[in-house]
């Protein structure tokens, strides 16, 4: 792969990977969501599931309908034609934190980890819009990234047994909203009171690949009140386009 001319290969006999990049970024994830509506929105004919990746999109056929090699060319012209606007985020979500002693439990470690005071790491946390680069692990659980280079810290060496849902969890250089109570070897470093899966819900995910979130602090008094509420947490949703 050359520049950002994506890679284009076979994949079984009824697939074509799309590769944007070969380590995760935030260009390609943006890339590889993008490219993936605007297939889909495309409707070729003999195309089936439509599947991204971190930085790259599955694309099936149906080879009684369509030929490798003519859907590959019909690909290569959507890619070439992605606009800066399709790249850039639909949404931003405005979520409260906390990052006192009761609600992040391992902040101090994992500042340490990354070489910077607890007042450090949260200035670093809340100061970026972070990419939804990815849900999974849990119904509706947000991949959130990338956070600097220094962030690059390892698990923990013994599994925490359970920690809340709405848990803020540091992992390598992403931020993880915990979707239900459950075990982690990850590093809990602040709370939210947002609910990312609400299973009655018209909408179950709260969020999609290709937002972006921003994380406000809150006081330990101001996390309690928002607490209280409904499960939106004083969380609120900018539709961006």
């Amino acid at each position: 792969m050359t520049g950002d001319t994506p890679e284009f290969c076979p994949l079984g006999i009824d697939g074509i990977l799309v590769r944007f990049a070969r380590v995760l970024t935030e260009e390609a994830n943006a890339q590889a969501l993008a490219f993936r509506d605007a297939v889909a929105v495309a409707a070729l004919p003999g195309v089936g599931e439509i599947a991204s990746s971190l930085t790259s999109v599955r694309v099936s056929f149906d080879p009684t309908v369509t030929s490798r090699m003519s859907l590959m060319e019909q690909l290569r012209e959507i890619a070439q034609t992605l606009s800066a606007q399709a790249l850039s985020p639909k949404r931003l979500w405005h979520i409260p934190v906390a990052f006192g002693p009761d609600h992040a439990p391992q902040l101090a470690e994992a500042a340490a980890l990354a070489g910077v005071t607890e007042d450090q790491a949260v200035a670093e946390i809340t100061g970026q819009d972070l990419r939804v680069i990815a849900i999974g692990f849990a119904p509706g659980q947000p991949y959130l990234g990338m956070l600097p280079p220094h962030w690059d810290i390892p698990r923990q060496g013994s599994l925490t047994e359970s920690l809340p849902r709405g848990a803020l969890i540091a992992a390598v250089r992403q931020l993880i909203i915990w979707a239900a109570d459950a075990p982690t070897g990850w590093r809990h470093i602040g709370q939210t009171a947002f609910e990312v899966y609400r299973p009655d819900a018209a909408e179950p995910f709260a969020f999609a690949p290709g937002d972006v979130v921003r994380f406000a602090r809150v006081s330990d008094h101001e996390f309690s009140a928002l607490r209280q509420g409904d499960g939106n947490g004083g969380a609120r949703c900018e539709v961006l386009r």
